[in-house]
């Protein structure tokens, strides 16, 4: 979803083909080769988004001695379907890093509905951690396991919550 993101997002900008995408990931920061993003990948993600009809070839470019370049546009139905595709990013997303699109693309969604999103994510791992600080496992004799296991999830918690709850302060604030 994200890699979909990303092209709809850039075809919001302007027409542009695959190869020069990817040519825009890979610098300064090779994000295509750390995102395990290939040439075929993007293709497939292209096509994907035609069969949908979200983009459309408007054009190919062809030079001598090199490969046609198929040039695509977004489509109307692909303006409106983006704002949906950001929502259920950040709905389906268990952490921060997996929102890195969809935070690089809030100017195109409502803020208020992200951070309602949010706010209902960090209300389910509070409840959730809630359920776990009650349950006690049955660790016969081991209490070194128990003593380090609650350490490690109560910090990881703690820490989730609140990089969670910073998000949404800095999204309400328009700092991001």
């Amino acid at each position: 979803m994200s890699i979909q993101i990303f092209i709809l997002s850039k075809l919001m900008e302007d027409k542009n083909y695959p190869y020069k995408l990817k040519k825009q990931l890979s610098e300064p920061i090779p994000l295509d080769r750390l995102g395990g993003l290939t040439e075929s990948k993007l293709y497939y993600h292209f096509e994907s988004l035609v069969k949908q009809g979200l983009v459309e070839p408007v054009e190919v470019i062809k030079e001598e001695h090199r490969p046609d370049k198929q040039v695509f546009a977004i489509t109307a139905k692909g303006r409106e379907e983006l704002p949906n595709k950001i929502y259920k990013l950040f709905e389906s997303a268990d952490e921060i890093k997996d929102m890195i699109v969809g935070l690089a693309n809030i100017k195109y969604v409502d803020r208020d509905k992200v951070v309602d999103i949010l706010e209902k994510k960090v209300k389910s791992i509070k409840a959730i951690w809630e359920q776990l600080e009650n349950f006690e496992p049955d660790l016969k004799g081991n209490e070194n396991i128990r003593e380090f296991l609650d350490g490690y999830f109560s910090t990881r918690t703690d820490h989730t919550i609140y990089w969670f709850e910073e998000l949404i302060r800095r999204i309400k604030t328009n700092e991001l």
